[in-house]
């Protein structure tokens, strides 16, 4: 079996005023410095993978079989497991039949959530650049305005999601960068959108890139650009789609460990490159949830109906999973997951005995 946690951090800059928050810089791809944070609570599953390995190492008359910890880099970029997969991770690794990893959330610490099927959105990150005629701010008719043609764009995207997928579908379009020109006077010749889809199905995600290319397309023409739109995708994530059978079986021995701390987890429009290493090796795998906000601060934004403006979520600078229970849940659930495959029958919550 494989047993797998992401250890990469993310360009924030932490402010939840912790004794240990980050004050370490980097250099991203463009070679530029910024802050480092694991603002994503992947320090969190590097320290359970670790606990795990011990409990498991420490405890091995308990189980059989072998079992490959995994700690993968990049998982924020989509393409850590793929160059894992790519660099022969299969020929280090003993036959798996099963696949398991876990990911904290903004939900009250101690809780451990599953979901069979899709569980996590396919991603993909898109780069168009569309093209106009660039001249002088005061001349505008003598220009194909880019930006103009990009507004358009925009708007029109909007209609993808309300007007071309079912009500229920869980899809996201989102544009998170429009950038043109250089100056106020300056009628600019091209406008970048980078835009990012997250889709459930890929019937859903082929009908979603095909209306992006229609409406981008169609815009470009009736703004007369002199060129074709360019299309480049980056940042692409597969669908988590954990197999019901795997599911099933990690979700019953959580009841049996957890109690009533076991619960189900929602669909979540997030996404994660784990799947492409169980895909991979042609295992089945589960990919399920743990809590690690505080349970007190949670119940009185509950409370108050203001989860979301009072919980940081991923990815925020103030993100900050409580020490414990996170970490103590975080490694019973990746024992108490392996035991149902490799061990002897998982004792139940009140007895505690972690063997």
């Amino acid at each position: 079996m494989l047993l797998r946690a992401d250890m990469d951090a993310l360009p924030v800059a932490e402010a939840t005023g912790l004794s240990y928050a980050s004050v370490q810089l980097g250099t991203d791809s463009y070679g530029k410095e910024v802050p480092v944070m694991h603002a994503c609570g992947h320090d969190v599953h590097v320290a359970c993978l670790l606990g795990a390995a011990h409990l498991l190492a420490s405890h091995r008359e308990a189980w059989a079989g072998s079992v490959a910890f995994v700690f993968q880099p990049a998982e924020e970029t989509g393409d850590g497991a793929r160059a894992m997969v790519e660099s022969d991770l299969a020929g280090l690794l003993p036959r798996i039949d099963v696949a398991l990893a876990q990911h904290v959330l903004a939900a009250p610490a101690a809780v451990v959530g599953t979901h069979a099927g899709p569980t996590l959105s396919a991603a993909d990150s898109l780069r168009i650049t569309v093209f106009g005629r660039g001249a002088h701010g005061s001349m505008p008719q003598a220009s194909v305005d880019p930006v103009v043609l990009a507004a358009m764009i925009v708007i029109r995207l909007q209609t993808v999601v309300a007007r071309e997928t079912r009500p229920g579908e869980p899809v996201v379009l989102t544009v998170g960068k429009l950038q043109a020109g250089t100056k106020s006077n300056v009628i600019s010749d091209h406008v970048v959108i980078e835009l990012n889809i997250r889709t459930h199905s890929p019937e859903t995600r082929s009908a979603v890139l095909e209306a992006i290319h229609r409406i981008v397309d169609g815009e470009c023409q009736a703004s007369g650009s002199p060129r074709p739109a360019t299309y480049e995708f980056f940042d692409q994530f597969p669908l988590t789609d954990n197999d019901l059978d795997a599911t099933n079986r990690v979700a019953e021995a959580f009841r049996a460990y957890f109690g009533e701390r076991a619960v189900a987890l929602p669909a979540q429009s997030a996404s994660e490159d784990f799947s492409d290493i169980p895909n991979a090796l042609g295992a089945p795998y589960c990919y399920w949830g743990i809590g690690g906000t505080d349970p007190e601060l949670y119940r009185k934004a509950e409370e108050a109906g203001r989860v979301a403006e009072q919980v940081p979520v991923n990815h925020s600078a103030l993100f900050a999973p409580v020490i414990q229970p996170t970490l103590e849940t975080g490694i019973e659930a990746l024992v108490v997951a392996a035991l149902a495959w490799i061990g002897a029958p998982v004792p139940g919550a009140s007895g505690r005995d972690r063997a």
